[in-house]
Parts: structure tokens; sequence; C-alpha cells
């Protein structure tokens, strides 16, 4: 019998995968706890025990705030098993953000990862009375434990047996399971409401897509509280693919030499800075191991798919597989065969060249109101399109709108923003469509074209229309630049702010005998800025006279989520970015030159 509500993946593992000995698993200490499917269910029916017997009771909210590990999936099965609503936080938020969430949300517990998370969140609890109590799962000592949570569970668990087997059975599919507040890249985030039955239907068809099963490890390292890598979770426990939580994004490497995973997820900065890592590997090569470096790249980078380039072409592919590719996939684990990529448009070159190395990279396209998928490159049926994100999920339906917005809707439509009636009947017309805000057009009528944001696309002041998304891909493929910002709205050209991939342009400023004391004085150099203009100029050869970089400046800031110039999902926060760069978009504007 298929799922219907979230937590029937417990009975589903239990008949299905009963033997399995690492469903999940997190490191701690320096070792890896695994946890078997008679543990990780026993777990999840404890903490459900332990909310029912505090009164937690059906509908009532409560929050997990913290990194991806173990107890966050015990904590999220046990909090829909009881009938409550999960409200999943990013863990690397302002205050100010908490305490518009919690605020708005009104849980009535929280469970944090560790103490600077509590540190940040107990004051806000201090001010209202609605929060009841804060555990957390990291041990500290002015803080309740998770192991209270799960001694209490424990010792309640014959005794609320029969009122949990009540409150499972009153859980409908289409009851709301959790509330998701979305990052956004402007003003304080929406809370998106998703029924049982929006991510079960989401998660199943999402499992068509690829042939890994059982056996088969999965490296989860993009935040849980997102909606892309927790249905992605829900979608490897149906297929019976073990999930190991990586330490944090800085062992990610080291990660997957460690466990040798078939399968990551990754949103496209991620592995564009895993790519750029490579080519400077590559870069520091002499002589002929360069040489067939480079040859084994650039052959890489012309990959199409079904052969298509011909019988010589793939020989040539085979002997750059055992000399290059074979080493690059050795760096990534040895046995990785699949990367889900979503998030933001990937580069095209990107994806041609990790197929060509034996790794499937599959585009995908959703929203967190979609529960998130909506469209995916499929390698079971091998209906993959480079540069686009495939066909549409099973059940799910999309039109393009005459302007080119993208509408859809399906069993994985939300059922509106929490509190938000207003902006809800904003977002779905009264025919049921959702207005996704992005920008795409259907590719041989099957495979879905993303080409930007509708409200990122901006007019100069010809009355050309201007897609940055588009230009900023293609000024990120260039090694000297990490990140970069297009702007022109209602001006006579369109501009540019970038900042320097650092690790790079240091190298080659030290082989170029260029010395500074520091990034500020670095960007300053005229040869410096003269590099730049000429990495520019390339890409301005390949784009419309309006849509060329007249001025640019160099910024001498690193844009990360931590700092706020990025979402939780590697997004730019163009209102932010504006704010903090007034006086520079201000002065590149303030001279007329065309």
């Amino acid at each position: 019998m298929e799922p219907t509500r979230t937590f029937d993946l417990l009975t589903r593992m239990q008949n299905k995968f009963a033997d399995k000995t690492d469903v999940v698993a997190g490191k701690e200490d320096g070792k890896w706890h695994r946890y078997s499917v008679p543990d990780y269910i026993d777990y999840c029916n404890w903490v459900s025990f332990a909310l029912l017997s505090m009164g937690i009771n059906k509908g009532d909210k409560v929050a997990i705030i913290s990194n991806n590990r173990p107890e966050w999936n015990f904590t999220d099965f046990g909090i829909s098993q009881a009938g409550a609503v999960s409200v999943p936080i990013y863990p690397t938020l302002s205050v100010e953000e908490y305490a518009y969430i919690l605020g708005h949300a009104e849980p009535k517990l929280i469970f944090v990862s560790d103490k600077n998370l509590y540190e940040k969140i107990k004051p806000i609890i201090d001010q209202t009375r609605i929060i009841s109590d804060i555990y957390t799962f990291d041990k500290i000592s002015e803080a309740k434990h998770f192991a209270e949570v799960i001694t209490l569970g424990k010792k309640m668990a014959s005794s609320l047996k029969e009122e949990l087997e009540k409150a499972k059975a009153a859980v409908d599919p289409s009851d709301l399971v959790t509330i998701i507040y979305t990052s956004g890249t402007t003003g304080f985030p929406k809370g998106v409401m998703l029924m049982h039955s929006n991510l079960v239907s989401n998660f199943i068809e999402q499992s068509f897509i690829h042939p890994l099963g059982p056996g088969a490890k999965f490296l989860s390292f993009l935040p849980l509280s997102h909606i892309y890598e927790r249905t992605l979770t829900y979608h490897f426990q149906y297929k019976g693919v073990s999930i190991y939580y990586a330490e944090n994004v800085g062992k990610i490497l080291d990660n997957l030499k460690e466990i040798k995973p078939e399968v990551i997820a990754i949103v496209p900065r991620l592995l564009e800075r895993i790519f750029d890592k490579i080519i400077s590997t590559g870069k520091e090569l002499k002589g002929l191991k360069k040489i067939i470096f480079f040859w084994a790249v650039n052959l890489g980078l012309r990959y199409e798919l079904n052969r298509e380039n011909g019988w010589f072409y793939e020989m040539k592919l085979s002997l750059a597989n055992k000399l290059i590719f074979k080493k690059w996939k050795e760096a990534l684990g040895g046995k990785l065969e699949l990367i889900s990529s979503a998030g933001a448009p990937l580069q095209t070159r990107l994806t041609r060249i990790f197929w060509a190395a034996r790794i499937h990279v599959l585009e995908g396209y959703g929203l967190t109101e979609t529960s998130p998928v909506v469209s995916i490159n499929n390698l079971t049926s091998m209906e993959v399109m480079f540069g686009t994100v495939g066909p549409l999920l099973k059940d799910v339906q999309v039109k393009i709108t005459e302007d080119g917005e993208i509408l859809t809707k399906g069993p994985n439509l939300m059922l509106g923003y929490y509190k938000e009636p207003k902006l809800t009947e904003e977002a779905i017309d009264s025919d049921g469509w959702f207005h996704t805000g992005d920008i795409g057009t259907f590719i041989n009528g099957k495979y879905l074209k993303i080409t930007d944001r509708k409200k990122e696309i901006f007019k100069i002041s010809s009355g050309k229309y201007i897609a940055p998304q588009v230009i900023e891909n293609k000024l990120k493929e260039s090694m000297f630049i990490d990140q970069v910002m297009v702007i022109g709205e209602n001006q006579k050209f369109a501009s540019a702010l970038i900042t320097p991939d650092f690790i790079f342009l240091h190298n080659w400023a030290s082989i170029h005998h260029i010395s500074f004391q520091d990034n500020e004085e670095l960007i300053r150099n005229p040869l410096v800025f003269a590099r730049y203009q000429k990495e520019v100029s390339e890409i301005n050869q390949n784009l419309s006279d309006h849509e060329k970089i007249k001025r640019f400046r160099l910024i001498s800031d690193e844009w990360t989520a931590q700092t706020g110039e990025l979402s939780p999902t590697l997004k730019l926060k163009r209102k932010v970015l504006y704010e903090k760069y007034g006086d520079i978009i201000s002065e590149i504007f303030s001279v007329d030159k065309t």
C-alpha cells in the first residue's frame, strides 16, 4: 500500500527494508552513527509519545531550527505522527527574522541544534507566552536536551500507545503537515502551508527519475529546512537509499571520500565551485599532463546525449575518462552516479562535462509552493535535454502566459500562505493556477526551460528588456568571477557589480608579480581591472547591443548567506545588494557614458 501521509514511510520501511542498518547516519565525535530501521522507527515514536504527553495536539505548531542530522528526521516524523505541524526554519537567519517567523507561526515548542542558536532564540522565547519550551540536539549546560524528550517518550510509550494510534488515524492526507517560510530575496518570508498529500505526491513521482535503490547512499548537505532537500529525504527513504548527513559544507569533499555515495543534491553555485576547484588543480599541472587535462575538458564541454557526436568522439571520450575524468570521480568518492540540481539556473557547460565524466546531472525546477518539483530531467526514461529543467512530473500542469510567466497547478500545490489570504489570492488565481513569477518556455513541446524571474527582468531607458540571470550565468563561467549582479533598470545601459574569486585572483596576481595589502587594494589595481575588462568584453561579444555590460565595478566583499547578500539557497538578495552598494551604483550611472 502506497503512503498517503508522510509518516506512512515508516510502515513502508518496516515492510520493505526491515533489515536495513543505515536508514540515516550522522557523524558525532568523529564517528558515524547509523540508525537501523527498528531504531529509526523507535526514535520517531518516542518523540511522538513525548509530544503527546506534553500536551501537543493536532494542529499545534512545533519549530525545528537545526543543521542536517538524524534528530531532525526523528523530530519531523514525531511531530507529524502526533498530528501536529512542523515549522522548519533555516539555522542561518538573523535574530530579527527568527523573531518575525516565531511570532507569526506561534509554535508551542522549539527544537534547536546548538548553543549558538539557543542563545539567539532564548531571548525571543522569554518575550512570548506561546512557546512553552526549547530543547537542544547538542548538549549544553543551560538548556534541556533532546535526550530528555527520548527518555520521556520511552517512559510514556506503553500508556500512550493507543493514543498515538488514534492520533495517526485522525490525520487525513489533506491535513496541514508543515509551514515552510520561504527564504525570500526581498522582505520578510511568507509561510507556505503544505499538506501531507502535497509532499507524498511529489516524493513518489520523483522516485521514478532514477534507478537507485537499496544499497545506494545519498550524502545530504543542503538544508533540510528547505523543501527541496526535505522531499529528497522522503524520496530516498521511499526507495530504500541510505542517507548520510555531511558534517558541514567545508567537509563535503572529505565526506564524499568517506561515504562514497552514489547520489548528491546540489545548488548550481556549489557545483560551479567544485568545477572551478577541479580546473584550478588542472592549471597547476605541467607539460604533457596539463595538455591532456585540458584536452579532456574541451572534449567534455562538447558532450552530446545519445552518442550524437559519433563513434570517433565516443572513442576519444572513453580515453578521456580513463586518463582524466576517472580521477575527478575518485575525488568525489569514486561511486557518484547522479547529481540532482535545482534552486537556480545551471550552466549548460557543467551539465555537459559531468555527463561526459559519467556523472549524470539532472536539473529540475520547482518552488516551495509546489512541494517543490514541477519538472525534472528523467534518467530512467532518458527524457533529458541539456539547458532545460526537463519534462513535467505526472499530474503536474503548466501553462505559459502571453508575457512568458509560468503558471502551474497539480497535487503538489500548496494550501496557501499562512495567515495571508490576500497574498494567497494574488498568487493563485480563480482557476487554481499558481503564478510562479518565473519566465519560461517549452522546448519541443515537452521540456521546460526557465529563462528568468519575472520580477528581476528590467527595462533600460531605450525600452529594451534585460534578463539579468542569463547574463550573470555567462559571466560566472569566468574563473575570475565568484558572484555578479547585473543592474541598469531605467538607465541608458546595463552594468554589473562583480565579486572576484579571490583565491583564483590571488594566484593570478602572484604570477604577475602584483603586490597588495588586502583585497580592496587588489581590486583597485589597474592591471586587475584591465584583466576583468577583458573577461567582460569576451562575454559582451555574444550579447545583444542592449545587453552588453558597458561599465562594472569590482567589490571586495564576499557575498554569502551568513552576511546577508545571498538567500540560504545562494540566490542573490537583490534588494539587499542595491541598498548595500547604493553609492557605487549611483556612481556607475552618474556619468553619462555609453
